[in-house]
């Protein structure tokens, strides 16, 4: 018996070994052409106290961007049931085609900025049936009204549906997560790619390949870690995502991009509440700079910076344009 504790033991040891050097060791070749675009979020500009528009146009019209990332927050759209207020999601998609740029919508109740999930007052104290039937009702409101619209090139349905993290959200099965899928498909008669997103780090990805034709993840670098009151790099090394994208290509034939890459703090406080002294322990100039540079090491093709508002914020309410323009030379490059 002993010996036979040891073959376990050394193919177990071997085995672990193998996984290790796999997803830690290497160097992956940085794509050639590399798309960078970027998440616009009204609600988060707003909170920054800025005139969203102006925010938005200058993204348009001074960074040059082609390549958008919107949100459609349900709580904005349907405030009363079975009313539904598009107007500032049709300016954006409009003046996003005006400007010759190509749309991911994120759709569903879970999507971008805190508290991740924006579900309208009216609907918080539904029971689950109840209030997944009224996301269903939404959602088919919001594909009728923008499937015909060409800016849109991509849906991303929900924002890491099986990532525990938000205030009152929680977790969306997969049963739910493929009616949400099922119905944008049966809708959408221009079959429109459809991303489902998970966190960078932790899972391999392969729920996201199973639920969408895209892989979209996160990738942060500097982040505050709240149970330890500490900020935390993830230990994790460029090959780590490079690897993981192998897998997604060779076992589902997915492609995988980056829906979020970090480019404004993450820190103790949500950032409009945050001192710039504590932002820039999260990031700052120089650090996005590694940030970027980390990014193209993942050899990934696809980018979407997460900061827009928060670049704009610190141009026009600090007078500190370097990170704007930083991006903006990235970007006409």
């Amino acid at each position: 018996m002993p010996k036979v504790f040891k073959i376990i033991f050394f193919i177990f040891l071997t085995l672990i070994v193998g996984i290790f050097v796999f997803l830690f060791v290497g160097k992956a070749t940085p794509a050639e052409n590399i798309t960078w675009g970027v998440v616009f979020s009204q609600k988060h500009a707003e909170l920054l106290g800025l005139d969203w528009k102006a925010n938005y146009l200058a993204i348009l019209d001074d960074l040059q961007i082609k390549d958008l990332k919107l949100i459609a927050y349900w709580d904005l759209i349907e405030k009363e049931p079975g009313v539904f207020d598009f107007t500032d999601l049709d300016w954006q998609i409009e003046e996003a085609e005006k400007g010759g740029a190509e749309v991911l919508l994120v759709i569903g109740k879970k999507v971008p900025r805190w508290p991740e999930c924006h579900i309208p007052d009216w609907a918080k104290s539904m029971g689950e049936e109840e209030l997944e039937e009224s996301i269903l009702l939404y959602l088919e409101q919001l594909i009728l009204k923008y499937r015909d619209y060409p800016a849109i090139k991509m849906w991303q349905v929900e924002n890491e549906p099986f990532f525990p993290f938000g205030e009152n959200c929680p977790l969306i099965t997969e049963e739910f997560l493929d009616k949400e899928v099922g119905l944008v498909r049966a809708l959408d008669y221009n079959k429109r790619p459809i991303v489902i997103s998970e966190s960078g780090e932790f899972p391999f990805w392969f729920k996201a390949a199973r639920h969408g034709d895209i892989v979209g993840h996160t990738l942060y670098r500097v982040v505050w870690a709240s149970g330890f009151k500490i900020y935390f790099r993830p230990p994790f090394p460029a090959i780590f995502y490079n690897r993981k994208s192998w897998l997604i290509d060779k076992f589902f034939d997915k492609k995988v991009i980056c829906v979020e890459l970090q480019a404004e703090p993450w820190g103790p406080t949500l950032l409009y509440d945050s001192p710039l002294e504590e932002q820039e322990k999260s990031v700052n100039f120089q650090k996005l700079k590694g940030i970027i540079q980390f990014a193209k090491n993942t050899g990934t093709d696809t980018f979407y910076f997460w900061g827009s508002e928060w670049w704009y914020w610190m141009k026009e309410k600090q007078n500190q344009p370097e990170i704007w323009d930083e991006i903006k030379n990235l970007l006409l490059q």
